[in-house]
């Protein structure tokens, strides 16, 4: 059977991608390919995705429900879905709300719709959540017991939605779903909006940093392999349905182990053979000073253990940067 693949020239989506590929599963992958950042880069990511015979790309906007129904028709062997596709970033939310609303409520909607109207069932529904719904909550690790009733910027609220909508769906439908709290994920084929690439580029190009919070902030930095591993555990273990509850669930998905901003960009400079000019700014709205994820039942439904420290993960990633734009 086929996997679609909501986001798939996503950072996420393309990883996530490549590993269903790569057990021979058969993956649909849609994306709206918008210019957020570089569309030159998602471009780059579909492309060494239809590299893979079982891959099969569809340009298909969320907010687009006719759209994305001629793609479920057109591949009725279609069985579980990953729904990775978001207007993602804090700070962007501030400049553009209504482009949050558009894709990360009403496209998460439209993706649940498709799922309820699927001519065969779904068997499971994997969607992107993210860390931000904990807000401003003191307590740390954040643990999915925790309250998340004080988001603290537009893009947590759409994320703390799409998991009630999707309880919801649950409950109705009986669609078995399980929401994912991603923790700061970084690696190859990354996003030109997170901090390692920020810093990467500007270090490259000699120009100052923008530190926030003058420093000090820490960060579950997650490295994309480990997140896939823990997205592929969960799509193959679906909640069970019965009568007491709905077949839903919501886990955190991190590294369980914040590291110092400053720690990082130490790492960074060792990469990348250059010194970090570092600009401190003050605390970003809607940001958050920590993030740190307590990942205990994932660890104990699917065995999860994320291997990759920052030590690797960084410089993997700066590599694969020197390498995709010819940097000596």
């Amino acid at each position: 059977m086929t996997v679609l693949v909501t986001g798939a020239a996503g950072f996420i989506g393309m990883h996530t991608s490549m590993r269903l590929m790569s057990r021979g599963e058969k993956v649909v992958g849609i994306d709206n390919l918008n210019d957020y950042y570089d569309v030159n880069l998602k471009y780059a990511r579909r492309d060494r995705l239809q590299e893979n015979e079982n891959f099969e790309f569809f340009k298909v906007d969320l907010a687009d429900q006719e759209g994305l129904k001629k793609v479920v028709e057109a591949r009725p062997d279609i069985d579980r879905i990953i729904h990775l596709a978001a207007q993602a970033g804090v700070r962007y939310s501030l400049e553009n709300p209504h482009a949050y609303i558009q894709t990360n409520v009403l496209g998460h909607l439209n993706v649940m719709e498709l799922a309820r109207h699927k001519e065969g069932g779904i068997k499971h529904m994997v969607y992107a959540s993210s860390s931000s719904v904990y807000g401003g909550n003191k307590k740390k690790p954040s643990s999915t017991d925790d309250l998340t009733e004080t988001p603290i910027s537009l893009y947590a609220a759409t994320k703390k939605s799409d998991e009630l909508m999707s309880h919801t769906y649950a409950h109705l439908f009986r669609i078995p779903m399980t929401g994912l709290r991603f923790f700061t994920v970084y690696g190859p084929w990354g996003r030109p909006d997170m901090a390692a690439w920020i810093f990467t580029k500007k270090m490259f190009n000699g120009e100052s940093i923008p530190v926030f919070n003058n420093g000090e902030m820490k960060r579950d930095f997650t490295y994309v392999d480990d997140i896939v591993t823990g997205v592929i555990n969960c799509l193959d273990n679906p909640p069970e349905d019965n009568s007491e509850q709905a077949p839903a669930r919501v886990y955190n998905i991190g590294n369980n182990k914040p590291e110092q901003l400053m720690d990082m960009i130490g790492i960074l400079e060792e990469a990348t053979g250059r010194k970090a000019n570092c600009d401190f700014q003050p605390m970003q709205p809607g940001d958050v000073t920590e993030s740190f994820a307590d990942i205990d039942p994932m660890r104990n439904d699917f065995g999860y253990e994320p291997t990759t420290p920052i030590s690797v993960g960084i410089p993997n990633f700066v590599n694969w940067y020197k390498e995709f734009y010819g940097i000596e």
